[in-house]
C-alpha cells in the first residue's frame, strides 16, 4: 500500500469487491457508515439484496504488515485479476486496487467519455 494512503486507512480497514472489477478499500469508520446506509436499503427489492450480497460477500478486514503490504484473500485477488502489477488510486473516501491491465483497459474505454459524463453529472464550473 503506498505510504500516502496508509495513515488514512488506519491499522485495520476493509477490502471488498468493487465495481468495474477492482477492489474497494475503506477505513473502518467509512466502512461502518456504508454498512448503516446499506441497512436502510429495502430488502424486499431483488436488486438491493443482490448488491448487498455482492458487496459484503467479499468484505475482509485487513491490516498492513511492517513493510506496508496487505494480504488479500484469493477470492478478492481472483475477482480483480490481481497477478503481478497493480495500480492503487485514491478515490475520495476509499482506495481502489486495480490490476494494471484492467486499469489501462478501463482508462482507454472511458477517457473519451469523461467530458460527456462530467457534463451530465457536474453542475458547477471545474475550470476555476
Amino acid at each position: 500500500m503506498p505510504a500516502k494512503f496508509r495513515d488514512g486507512l488506519g491499522e485495520n480497514f476493509v477490502a471488498t469487491k468493487g465495481l468495474d472489477n477492482c477492489l474497494f478499500v475503506y477505513p473502518m469508520e467509512e466502512w461502518q457508515a456504508l454498512e448503516q446506509k446499506f441497512k436502510s436499503l429495502p430488502f424486499t427489492k431483488a436488486d438491493a439484496r443482490a448488491f448487498v450480497r455482492f458487496f459484503f460477500s467479499g468484505a475482509t478486514e485487513c491490516e498492513l504488515d511492517k513493510q506496508g503490504r496487505i494480504l488479500l484473500p484469493a477470492n478478492l485477488r481472483e475477482y480483480a485479476k490481481l497477478d503481478k502489477d497493480v495500480v492503487v488510486i485514491g478515490v475520495s473516501s476509499r482506495v481502489e486496487i486495480w490490476s494494471k491491465d484492467q486499469w489501462e483497459q478501463y482508462n482507454n474505454q472511458t477517457e473519451v467519455s469523461y467530458e460527456a459524463v462530467a457534463e451530465k453529472l457536474v453542475d458547477f464550473d471545474l475550470s476555476l
